[in-house]
């Protein structure tokens, strides 16, 4: 597996137009050769900023740079620019390859 997170830092205030932002958008991400899983955490906030966190699963670093150089790359983050107010600087990337998974029993409800 192949993982990739971005964190955000989002301005006070400013959590419910980034929220909308990104769940109103149309992915791509299901139709992708490798994409297993996508999530958006919402962690603390501070005076300063809320940080978030966008958690991407990959089948591997090829299934990553394919979708990371595709159209529906640049279509997906199009627009991005337009909203850098709600925004406390650019989000910083962090990429992990892994080295054990545990996995458990699915959830319900």
């Amino acid at each position: 597996m192949y993982l990739t997170i971005n964190r955000f830092k989002v301005r006070p205030g400013q959590e419910a137009a980034f929220e909308e932002i990104w769940t109103s958008r149309e992915s791509k991400l299901p139709e992708l050769d490798g994409f297993v899983e996508f999530h958006l955490f919402r962690g603390a906030s501070t005076e300063e900023a809320t940080i978030y966190l966008s958690h991407t699963t990959w089948r591997d670093k090829a299934a990553f740079d394919g979708w990371a150089k595709s159209q529906n790359f640049r279509g997906s983050h199009k627009g991005v620019r337009a909203h850098s107010n709600i925004y406390l600087g650019p989000p910083e990337l962090e990429i992990y390859d892994s080295v054990q998974c545990i996995s458990g029993k699915p959830q319900s409800g």
